[in-house]
């Protein structure tokens, strides 16, 4: 049984009041609206405004919220660290599809593995957290690229070693283009045996609270396994869990 202390019970229900009207509302209002004597408001909202959570029109003497409240939370949100806040989420896609389940974020024209949820398989990915791959020719990597500027892909592009990986890797510019309009208009990215063969990965971003990419999720497994007929499937739970961390994150859908 959680202890609710009254003071505070009522302090917050002037604050969620008040959010409800930008307008601003008077003290015999506040008072009827959460069925407290109009002294035992005053009081409160004094408290409130000392604390500068609540503000007094000098004109109209209504009483406004002020933003604090959402600084607050901005220094929440800004602090949250992706690894954390992820784990329970890869955690819960791993055993959704059972595959193996990677955590990245990019650094320059790479992507960095930062966590791994291994799968109860046979035959496992020998991906290693810390482990660097190229962004053009994953799925991960391909799903943050689709959400940035052309300016910032073709530089991507420019300064990126392009290699033929396996019979299957996109190295012509234009093409790659194609795939990444592709990627954005499914929300999911593909890597095809791309980065290597015999493996199949499926990716999406995951966003932060200004709606910038943060990192990234994906699936992978044995080609075998992971067969074309089950990627739709698969990305859709990806995609799902993805969007989850990323509002996790504060950002807004």
């Amino acid at each position: 049984m959680i202890d609710v202390v009254q003071s505070v019970d009522r302090a917050l229900s002037i604050l969620e009041i008040l959010s409800e009207n930008v307008s601003g509302m008077g003290l015999t209002e506040i008072s009827s609206k959460i069925n407290l004597h109009k002294s035992t408001v005053h009081r409160l909202l004094g408290t409130l405004i000392s604390n500068n959570f609540v503000t007094q029109d000098s004109v109209t003497n209504k009483y406004k919220i002020t933003i604090k409240l959402y600084e607050l939370g901005v220094k929440k949100i800004a602090t949250m660290d992706i690894l954390e806040v992820s784990k329970p989420y890869t955690k819960a896609l791993m055993k959704s599809l059972n595959e193996v389940v990677h955590l990245v974020i990019r650094d320059k024209n790479d992507i960095i593995y930062i966590d791994k949820v291994e799968a109860d398989n046979t035959i496992r990915m020998a991906s290693t957290i810390g482990r660097r791959s190229p962004l053009y020719c994953t799925s991960v990597g391909k799903s943050m690229m689709a959400n940035m500027t052309n300016e910032e892909i073709k530089q991507i592009w420019k300064t990126t070693n392009i290699q033929k990986l396996t019979g299957n890797t996109i190295t012509d510019y234009d093409m790659f283009l194609k795939e990444l309009k592709l990627i954005r208009e499914k929300g999911y990215a593909e890597d095809d045996e791309e980065n290597e063969m015999g493996v199949r990965c499926i990716g999406a971003p995951i966003f932060n609270h200004k709606g910038e990419v943060e990192g990234a999720i994906s699936i992978s497994g044995p080609s075998i396994r992971v067969t074309k007929d089950k990627v739709e499937a698969f990305a859709k739970e990806v995609k799902k869990y993805a969007r989850l961390i990323s509002i996790e994150l504060g950002y807004e859908l």
